[in-house]
């Protein structure tokens, strides 16, 4: 646990630092991430609505709208509902100031062809290190077909993320 605090920690201190390319990284990492052929052939995508400090995805999630069905997760107690994302209009501030779709209610997650997970840190290996609350440990098992890829700048790739039994692997990073 220790370990953990101390990576968030770290990578917190270098997401300072490197704050003035977010913008053009964000744009190269989603331009990989879309000449992805998992990402290209799926359907059904769940994406997250980015926070100022992770890997920006705004303009990303209302781009690929237009041509696929897009989930976005939204915070009750401690799990993530998914909802349909049917617009910038239909976006309300949800819990840690997350923008959260109010769209219908989506619960087929056999239908999820490709996740994109946001995380603090990733390893070669697969391995992730969230904020901590644990909400992506609850929800990933209950899609184990779809094609998971973690998405982060180059300083969140770390040599290893302590990993606990539970921890879903990402079938991927993509990063620069």
């Amino acid at each position: 646990m220790e370990r953990k605090k101390e990576l968030r920690r770290q990578v917190a201190l270098l997401k300072t630092r490197h704050s003035s390319s977010a913008t053009r990284q964000s744009a190269e990492i989603l331009a990989a991430l879309e000449a992805h052929p998992a990402f290209r052939a799926a359907t059904t995508v769940l994406l997250y609505h980015s926070l100022k400090d992770e890997v920006d995805t705004h303009e990303f999630i209302r781009k690929w709208s237009r041509e696929k069905r897009i989930l976005l997760p939204v915070v009750v107690g401690d799990d993530l509902e998914l909802r349909l994302y049917t617009g910038p209009e239909d976006l309300k501030p949800g819990a840690y100031g997350i923008e959260e779709p109010t769209g219908e209610l989506f619960t087929d997650y056999a239908d999820i062809d490709f996740i994109v997970v946001p995380g603090v840190a990733f390893d070669r290996n697969g391995n992730r290190l969230g904020r901590g609350k644990g909400y992506y440990d609850r929800l990933l098992p209950r899609i184990p077909s779809a094609h998971k890829a973690g998405i982060c700048f180059p300083f969140q790739l770390v040599e290893e993320v302590p990993a606990e039994p539970f921890d879903i692997r990402m079938d991927e990073i993509i990063t620069q």
